[in-house]
């Protein structure tokens, strides 16, 4: 494909009935799509049907498949005994708009595995869970702040939808009201001198939340040392910590980020892999945090000093199914292992095509993730020595490529059969096989020499003399 039109032009032939679904969704759907990530052009893609490692959309294609239901699906599309689960539940009743018992196992389940988990209060999504557990947090402390990390995702809703994406200090959306952001605190990650000094500062700062991964499921890394001195730091100062595990729980382990690295939040927040590709999420946390739902009996007491939660899905008897043949999976590590080892070999030959290639940048990611940095900023690229030299943990770096770079990166992925969760990265789960890997690992090569030959990524050689 030697111009972008015609990578389009391709792309789009070879998807006729995407094609006219795409022109269907822009008459029905709000913005042409559910979601603002499935939104690309000429059109997104459309599936039908996924097994294991790979999808398949309406035009045929196949896809070797790293978004994974946006980092939900740890053992694959379509897992037989997740399928089952869920049709058992079903054919019982999908709803009851009652507590049952798959409800109280799951629950169970999630309280065995993680660390802070001393009750579990279920939502339908991550967001859900994030907007909940800022909420607990204010109820349990009386106070009214929340201090976050610049670059840290945590969900859509008011409170946190501006400061993921540089420039941080921007508006996220419209239609959050300006006094929202009187309640958020925000600094950069990676300084406990810094995250000392502004909880001293600021005495009305009920909680810190932050991904224990890095920014955005690890694509801004951190250091372990500075996640167990943030909660050193919190402890002392008397400010409960939440870890947003939405991505990390039972992913990084059977009892998350927190249970691999030792260290324990106040709250946490979970959904994705917890829910087994069904809506779902929940958080969990101590039980002295997590009193402030009790019911007393008091009239006053239950209507103005308790935290009020809704949600006529909670739990639902088919997510709850899919959850718990999920966490029972994960529970030996055995899932988590499968999907760590298919990450690994395919982060070793990403990179060494960008080493083959004299490529300006890396492969990087903790467990089952992975992301794709390239250094653009030719300055930066000439004062290097080797791809190491370029290695870096600036949020406004990692999370700043390009625009039509990644748009770019991620057709070219597309088109040639892969498809990633966002800007370069994605995921892996227990189902992907070597020969997933391999077959991605060549379209990788091929997408890298495109850009480079479009001139949208820079090669470390060519770069230091004009012979190169």
């Amino acid at each position: 494909m030697s111009t972008t039109n015609d990578l389009m032009e391709a792309f789009a032939a070879r998807r006729p009935k995407s094609a006219a679904m795409f022109e269907r969704a822009r008459k029905t759907l709000a913005g042409a799509v559910g979601h603002d990530l499935r939104y690309s052009l000429p059109m997104p893609i459309y599936i039908q049907r996924g097994s294991g490692g790979r999808k398949w959309d309406i035009d045929g294609n196949e896809y070797v498949d790293f978004l994974m239901g946006n980092g939900a699906l740890l053992l694959g599309h379509a897992d037989p005994e997740v399928v089952e689960a869920i049709g058992r539940a079903a054919a019982l009743g999908t709803h009851f708009g009652n507590d049952h018992p798959l409800h109280i196992e799951w629950a169970e389940l999630v309280q065995r595995l993680i660390p802070c988990a001393e009750r579990v209060r279920f939502t339908n999504s991550g967001t859900e869970a994030t907007q909940l557990a800022l909420r607990i947090a204010r109820a349990a402390t009386g106070r009214n702040r929340i201090l976050r990390f610049a670059g840290h995702f945590h969900g859509w809703h008011d409170d946190v939808v501006h400061g993921f994406q540089p420039p941080f200090e921007a508006d996220g959306s419209l239609g959050v009201p300006p006094q929202v952001r009187q309640g958020l605190v925000t600094i950069p990650d990676g300084d406990l001198n810094l995250l000392d000094e502004t909880l001293a500062k600021h005495n009305d700062i009920a909680a810190v939340i932050l991904e224990p991964s890095g920014a955005s499921w690890g694509r801004v890394p951190i250091d372990v040392n500075w996640l167990r001195g943030v909660r050193e730091v919190t402890a002392r100062r008397g400010v409960l910590l939440i870890f947003d595990e939405v991505v990390t729980g039972f992913r990084f382990s059977s009892g998350g980020a927190q249970k691999l690295y030792g260290v324990t939040p106040d709250l946490c927040c979970l959904a994705k892999v917890m829910a087994g590709g069904m809506p779902g999420g929940a958080v969990a946390g101590r039980e002295p945090v997590m009193r402030v739902f009790d019911i007393t009996g008091d009239p006053h007491h239950d209507r103005h000093q308790r935290v009020v939660h809704f949600g006529t899905f909670n739990a639902s008897p088919t997510a709850a199914a899919a959850g718990i043949v999920v966490l029972r999976r994960v529970a030996d590590g055995t899932a988590i292992a499968q999907a760590d080892a298919a990450a690994l070999r395919l982060r070793d030959g990403w990179d060494a095509v960008l080493e083959r290639h004299g490529i300006a940048g890396y492969v990087y990611g903790p467990a089952s993730t992975y992301h794709v940095y390239f250094e653009t900023n030719l300055d930066r690229v000439r004062q290097a020595e080797s791809r190491r030299d370029l290695h870096t943990t600036d949020p406004a770096r990692l999370k700043g490529m390009p625009g039509r770079l990644i748009a770019q990166y991620q057709l070219r992925m597309r088109f040639g059969g892969v498809d990633n969760m966002s800007s370069t990265g994605g995921v892996t789960c227990a189902a992907h096989s070597p020969d997933d890997i391999d077959r991605a690992t060549a379209v990788f090569e091929q997408t890298v020499i495109a850009l480079r030959d479009e001139g949208l990524i820079l090669g470390l050689a060519s770069t230091k003399s004009p012979e190169a």
